[in-house]
């Protein structure tokens, strides 16, 4: 079916585009219209998965299977879902049913490569969570409960979706105190400058007054105390741009403590400021992997991540910013990467259309449309006329030609959008003009068709075809004064300049002396509501 092709290519354009919930909204159209077109529900899982709606996307790529088991691309689709629903087994044996349909499938490859990866991850995520609990006093308790340990291994598997576990909390009350312990890290700082976190311990009580404040970090081993006392000096010039200063001091914090991760990322925080984006990058790298080997909270890998993708977005390598992005969110999910990424991906697709501009080809394909065109193949002159559109978006005899193709296939809607950006395009092609009038006329709106025909006219007074429209449609519009009267006093727009008192002045005035219409025209605001009453049928100039 035509229409549903025009409606999978829309969704393919939107998705490419970032917009998900315009593609969803196609591929469904499309899917009401075809229910067992494999395809669409496969392009919709796609859809939903990059709009974060994984349970959605699951469930398309489900019935993708079960239209066309043996299509290795579903299980692609449905295996990333159940990965990003952290059902990582299941996404395990998705993949590899995928690559027993076709073993050299790239994509399913690299899916199970990945998935297999995270649940390396999660196992080492799982062994720090417990180790964080066994440390605490009070969780380290609960442990002894083999339904509270069900209940860690459920947020360790996934510790990006912790609602259901606080629903949980209604019913048992250790859940808010198990999640603060696991992620009550206070990672913020106004400068992007990791502060040092040590244990929460009581307030002493206030130094006698001849007695000196206790030491800082006096309770931590030597080499600690002097490594946090460096980091907070480096923070301190990092926040008066002293990057120099600051750069020495965390390498002096490094100098006495190497394990943390927060004296590498401080570090790349100040060679990201010093715009040395690969030297961030590269202290980035260093930091994750003292991190990996020292068990750090995994919000501060997703932030060592998250630093590097910023480096490469700076550097406007796109996909690999991208690909960092996904990196930091596979590790912790926040809103702020979710909108950097999706920047990303945007950019990447314009980047990719760019590329995909070629005027020598789209001039061959628009040759071929114009041949399909002839023979009364329209769909197929559509296909050719889209693809030289893609070749070259900015010529607006394509989106003409294509608009001619929509006509004969009676889908007017699209056909009316291609008209509107060839004129955008152009304003003087008069061909835009008059095909845009012939489209409103088969769409029954023949005060809108006068108006697109009176823009052809004012480009050639004398054109045959816009002076016949014109004709056609003043008369189709006079032809029923009550019926026009009726439909103009329906329209909202009409009846609130119709209330303005300054417009029903400048009506009354045009009709005693209409050689006043010229002053007002010059008023834009006042010219646009003319145009709407002309439109409507309202009132006529002579």
């Amino acid at each position: 079916m035509e229409q549903v092709n025009q409606l999978k290519e829309k969704g393919n354009a939107a998705l490419a585009t970032g917009n998900y919930m315009e593609a969803i909204k196609n591929y469904t159209e499309g899917i009401n219209l075809d229910p067992k077109n494999h395809v669409l529900f496969s392009n919709r899982s796609a859809a939903h998965a990059k709009a974060g709606n994984y349970p959605a996307a699951l469930e398309d790529a489900e019935k993708t299977v079960s239209l066309n088991p043996s299509w290795s691309k579903g299980y692609s689709r449905k295996g990333s879902a159940l990965a990003y629903l952290g059902r990582y087994d299941e996404a395990i044996a998705a993949y590899e049913k995928g690559l027993e349909l076709e073993p050299s499938n790239a994509q399913l490859a690299s899916g199970l490569s990945e998935v297999k990866k995270q649940v390396e991850e999660v196992k080492l995520r799982t062994e720090q969570l417990f180790g964080k609990l066994q440390a605490n006093p009070q969780t380290r308790d609960w442990l002894k409960d083999p339904e509270y340990v069900k209940l860690v291994e459920k947020i360790a598997q996934n510790p990006f979706d912790i609602s259901e576990c606080l629903d949980a909390n209604i019913k048992d009350k250790r859940v808010l105190t198990t999640l603060s312990v696991m992620l009550g890290l206070d990672l913020g700082s106004p400068m992007d400058v990791d502060p040092p976190a040590p244990e929460k311990k009581p307030t002493p009580p206030p130094p006698k007054k001849d007695e000196p404040p206790a030491p800082k970090y006096e309770d931590m081993p030597e080499n600690r105390r002097l490594a946090l006392a460096e980091k907070d000096l480096g923070n301190e010039s990092y926040k008066k741009k002293d990057f120099d200063t600051a750069i020495k001091h965390y390498q002096k914090a490094i100098e006495h403590d190497p394990t943390d991760i927060t004296f590498y990322t401080n570090m790349a925080a100040v060679f990201f400021e010093q715009k040395e984006y690969e030297k961030c990058i590269k202290e980035c790298e260093k930091g994750i992997d003292i991190g990996r080997e020292n068990r750090a909270d995994f919000k501060l890998i997703a932030k060592a991540f998250a630093r590097m993708g910023n480096a490469y977005k700076k550097m406007e390598q796109w996909k690999l910013a991208k690909t960092y992005y996904e990196k930091s969110m596979s590790e912790h999910r926040t809103p702020e990467i979710k909108t950097l990424l999706s920047e990303v991906e945007r950019r990447i697709a314009e980047e990719e259309k760019k590329a995909y501009v070629d005027p020598v080809k789209a001039e061959q394909e628009k040759e071929l449309g114009n041949e399909f065109f002839k023979k009364g193949d329209y769909s197929a002159a559509v296909k050719h006329y889209t693809e030289a559109i893609m070749r070259n978006p900015d010529d607006p005899k394509l989106y003409s030609n294509r608009a001619a193709c929509y006509t004969k296939l009676a889908a007017f809607d699209l056909g009316l959008k291609d008209c509107d950006q060839c004129c955008k395009l152009d304003p003087k092609f008069i061909k835009g003009w008059i095909r845009k009038g012939k489209i409103l006329q088969g769409m029954q709106q023949p005060s809108k068709a006068l108006s697109a025909y009176q823009k052809a006219l004012e480009l050639d007074p004398s054109n045959a075809e816009a002076l016949e429209g014109y004709r056609s449609c003043s008369t189709q519009v006079n032809s029923n004064p009550e019926e026009v009267r009726k439909r103009a006093m329906a329209d909202p727009e009409v009846q609130q300049i119709l209330r303005d008192p300054a417009m029903r002045c400048i009506l009354e005035q045009m009709q005693q002396d209409p050689q006043a219409l010229q002053d007002h025209l010059k008023n834009p605001d006042i010219a646009a509501k003319i145009q709407k009453l002309l439109e409507s049928g309202l009132i006529a100039i002579h």
